[in-house]
């Protein structure tokens, strides 16, 4: 899974000065794994944006299916605040003409100012509702996991291919699946030995140009391929790019920087995951998304659409960094042959812990 990029194209993709705080907020946290439930706004200014970012999320809002769908969610996400909380939903927000209404109150582009606080709490619920509802259609769709890879893989070099038409920066665009040696050997060196906590069976390896240009990439992949608001909070790893110095490089920055969603140096504050077997001056940018993929052919129709809908997620791990750096990584103790050797000798250490290890494995004398 392999894509060439024409670096003789035009240069066409957005630079960080161009960005608005909505895009500089939406890339925040891709870089540090946070979560969209601890936001206090939105950033839409019109519906042809709304529509823009629901297609995104791979509703149509053109189709009376998925207007019922998103109409089912908030209808959710209100009885629940009700009865969790005794939230007294105000009806604009609670009963809208148009669902997409709530993601302008959101945003204090619509309705009056007092609506945006309680239309971002509704839009979190739904946020969790609808993830919750399509986990539970997944395991109720007869899909293998093979072919949801197939289909995410499909999506995600159909959007290899716009980038490249679209000229972004990027000299490099590869995919695998873990195989399942991989994935044993993996879950064995992990202190938590359970499948679901391996998030990178299906990844793609982005590289860039320069690493100034790590932030256009990402913009692109949050505009055309996944939604922000599905970044799985706690699994982004960044030793690599600084947001501020992405915002410092903004001809605005002085004014786009007290109305960021959290302090600037909140980023000081938090302590990055460490993979223990990585060499020290690995770096590296890597994220996890929950990618929506729509599974309508094989619904069988009837309640089961109707109750959690026609969308399902599936896990994919995305790691971006520039060509210098790629070079680096490959040098030394950062190479990927010697991180595999620390983690295979971890494993052997870890198995045969308590038990006699035969004389001649090899590995046990490493």
């Amino acid at each position: 899974m392999a894509f060439k990029f024409d670096r003789a194209a035009p240069k066409t993709y957005r630079r960080v000065e161009d960005m608005d705080l909505g895009e500089l907020e939406a890339i925040r946290l891709i870089l540090r794994g946070s979560s969209v439930v601890d936001w206090r706004r939105l950033h839409f200014s019109d519906t042809a944006q709304v529509n823009e970012f629901l297609r995104l999320n791979l509703f149509d809002p053109d189709d009376p299916r998925d207007r019922r769908r998103l109409q089912a969610i908030l209808e959710q996400a209100v009885e629940y605040l009700r009865k969790a909380f005794g939230y007294r939903v105000a009806a604009p927000v609670a009963q809208p003409s148009d669902v997409r209404d709530l993601f302008l109150l959101a945003s204090g582009a619509a309705g009056p100012p007092r609506y945006r606080r309680i239309a971002c709490v509704v839009l979190k619920c739904m946020h969790v509702v609808h993830h919750l509802e399509a986990r539970e259609l997944l395991f109720r769709t007869p899909i293998r996991e093979a072919d949801l890879a197939e289909r995410v893989d499909r999506r995600v070099m159909a959007v290899a291919g716009a980038m490249s038409r679209d000229a972004l920066p990027v000299v490099e665009f590869l995919g695998n699946v873990k195989t399942r040696s991989s994935l044993i050997t993996k879950l064995l060196a992990k202190r938590e030995t359970v499948a679901a906590q391996v998030f990178d069976r299906v990844r793609y390896r982005i590289v860039t140009e320069r690493r100034d240009q790590i932030p256009s990439v990402l913009h692109y992949l949050a505009r055309e391929l996944f939604p922000f608001n599905f970044v799985v909070p706690g699994q982004t790893h960044n030793s690599l790019v600084r947001f501020r110095e992405i915002v410092g490089r903004h001809p605005s920055a002085d004014a786009i920087i007290p109305e960021l969603q959290a302090p600037l140096d909140i980023e000081a504050g938090e302590r990055q995951p460490v993979n223990a077997f990585s060499g020290k001056g690995y770096r590296m940018l890597n994220f996890v998304v929950d990618l929506p993929i729509r599974v309508d052919e094989l619904l069988p129709g009837g309640t089961l659409e109707e109750d959690l809908g026609r969308i399902v997620f599936s896990l994919v791990e995305f790691q971006i960094l520039d060509a210098a750096t790629a070079r680096a990584n490959e040098a030394g103790e950062s190479s990927h042959e010697r991180y595999k050797r620390r983690q295979s000798k971890n494993v052997l250490r870890r198995l045969s812990r308590g038990l006699v290890v035969p004389k001649g494995s090899r590995r046990s004398k490493e």
